[in-house]
């Protein structure tokens, strides 16, 4: 995964692009629930297949230009100007099934419920970014014309995904599985943020990605801690928690409330942030992007906090919950450096926006250039 954020060279790249099903494949495949070998299938099979759109790509970029080097690459991109719009399709593709974005979200499902928690926390925290990083990193900046000629598209596709995966998060009986839908409906901000192509929307989706590894991360640990305890997800399983087990119940209760996004919290400066982007872009000029995929951080709150009081509201309906042992110094040490972070973005996000707006800056100038251009 560092390799991917790192590399400098497409080829180089597209390597550790790879090299990252693997162990990824493994932890899923052997150490994964039930359906783990199909999961772990399925998702190998997805990533991969998307992925051979982009070595092609990749190999007609270096063609054409001379040189796999990604900042030599920005400066002659006039080389392949030509076919940007057939590349951002390919690239696209690759992206897209890691982001998630609807409608080649079917993976990723199965492979959060199935893989074990550790393998949970890496795929919301930083596999599900490698997507949204691809299309910061070189579909944006390389082909910015095409880009911004697919901005309506793909800001779509991204508000379909805000509600669809909402409203299937809130269907779910199983906890994992609906904080895997809640990924679908999360990274769907992102991907608004990111094509809504202007300063403050990037920022915000830069920013969520963050925010989304923090808050979702944190639920799967949460959820992976009560399956420890009862060997089951069902939500119908538990019941009334909060009385036996305080400190995991506001733990919890913190964690939900940030993916929600409640003001103070993380979660809310990102999408606060992508929508106001949303609302004022003139690449997409139509506030009905934003209105509609605010209607996601009312959802957000409708699924969230049903589960949490499913969980651990009420009375105690099964016998099996009256004695489970409360979070541990090990645990609560896991949880608490998270916790920081949601409380100081959500309280102080300067030193954060100070950090990713010089690169979204220059972003936002080769966009807007591309613009301009005749």
């Amino acid at each position: 995964m560092l390799g991917v954020f790192l590399a400098q060279d497409l080829v180089l790249f597209y390597i550790f692009w790879e090299f990252t099903l693997i162990p990824m494949y493994f932890l899923i495949g052997i150490w994964g629930g039930e359906r783990r070998v199909y999961a772990a299938v399925k998702f190998f099979l997805f990533t991969m297949a998307g992925s051979v759109l982009m070595l092609v790509s990749i190999l007609f970029i270096g063609w054409q230009a001379g040189t796999f080097s990604v900042p030599l690459l920005m400066a002659a991109r006039e080389t392949f100007a030509a076919a940007q719009t057939w590349l951002f399709i390919a690239f696209a593709i690759a992206f897209a099934i890691k982001v998630p974005m609807f409608p080649l979200h079917t993976w990723l499902p199965d492979a959060h419920v199935e893989a074990p928690t550790a393998g949970s926390v890496i795929l919301a925290g930083v596999l599900l970014k490698m997507g949204a990083y691809g299309f910061l990193r070189f579909n944006i900046p390389l082909f910015p014309e095409a880009a911004i000629a697919a901005a309506p598209v793909m800001a779509v596709l991204a508000v379909i995904g805000i509600i669809y995966g909402a409203l299937v998060a809130y269907s779910q009986k199983d906890v994992k599985k609906l904080v895997a839908y809640s990924s679908v409906s999360h990274m769907g901000f992102v991907m608004l943020g990111l094509f809504a192509l202007n300063m403050q929307s990037v920022s915000g989706a830069i920013l969520q990605m963050v925010n989304h590894g923090l808050s979702t991360g944190g639920l799967f640990l949460v959820v992976g801690m009560l399956y420890d305890r009862r060997h089951t997800r069902e939500m119908s399983a538990f019941g009334g928690l909060w009385k036996v087990v305080p400190v995991m119940g506001t733990l919890m209760l913190i964690i939900t409330l940030s993916s929600a996004g409640l003001p103070g919290l993380n979660g809310f400066v990102g999408e606060f942030t992508i929508l106001t982007g949303a609302f004022n872009s003139s690449v997409l000029n139509n506030f009905w992007f934003a209105g509609v995929a605010a209607l996601g951080v009312i959802l957000a709150a409708v699924y969230l906090l049903s589960m949490f009081e499913k969980v651990f509201l009420g009375p105690i309906t099964h016998d099996e919950n009256r004695n489970l042992k409360d979070v541990s110094w090990r645990e609560i040490a896991i949880l608490v450096p998270i916790l920081l972070v949601i409380f100081w973005i959500g309280l102080y996000p300067t030193p954060f926006f100070n950090l990713i707006n010089p690169a979204v800056e220059k972003l936002v100038g080769v966009v807007t250039q591309a613009a301009l251009l005749p």
